[in-house]
């Protein structure tokens, strides 16, 4: 297990009123069931906490697809129509945040950097999720295994959810019917 100092300016809603603590405070770094490490909540959080910046590099577009190539980068958010930042990179802990389909924080994008909030209370241990937003190219390269009720089964963003079944439909379709046709000429 691992803490992490990060965002000293994090507030936290406690009976006594906020209090000022470290992501240190808030935060470990463990092995987790989804894959491999994540991030999980050392405490009780409430809905709309800021729990953690997601630093990186920021690079051009070019450097992002070329970082992309081959998809053995997932850790890069596009900023805008010139840049993206990659958060690849050892001094950001927040890369161990692992995918779900029913994720429990969202990243935001505030003056150009990225947050990571809390979009419902998040109990003491409970892993931190985000949805990681991908698009529907090349879904069956990304298996999602975040065991949650709602699991496509991928890692697409919810807006592709309906699609994505759509498309699972219709290739299992395929297969029933090409079964007996294989069956019969075996």
């Amino acid at each position: 297990m691992e803490n992490f100092q990060e965002n000293p300016s994090c507030e936290v809603d406690h009976d006594a009123g906020p209090a000022r603590v470290s992501a240190t405070e808030l935060l470990e770094r463990k092995a987790s069931a989804i894959h491999g490490w994540g991030l999980f909540a050392a405490l009780e959080f409430r809905s709309g906490l800021r729990l953690i910046e997601y630093r990186g590099e920021r690079i051009d577009k070019e450097t992002s697809t070329e970082r992309r190539r081959g998809g053995l980068n997932h850790s890069i958010f596009f900023l805008d129509d010139e840049c993206d930042l990659d958060g690849n990179v050892e001094w950001n802990p927040a890369r161990f945040i692992n995918h779900s389909c029913a994720p429990n924080a969202e990243v935001i994008c505030d003056e150009g950097r990225l947050w990571v909030i809390s979009k419902r209370p998040i109990g003491a241990g409970e892993e931190i999720t985000f949805d990681y937003g991908y698009d529907l190219e090349d879904y069956e390269d990304f298996p999602c295994q975040c065991g949650a009720a709602s699991c496509v089964g991928y890692i697409v963003a919810q807006e592709f959810h309906a699609d994505l079944a759509r498309a699972i439909g219709r290739k299992l379709a395929c297969k029933r019917r090409r079964a007996p046709a294989e069956k019969m000429s075996g």
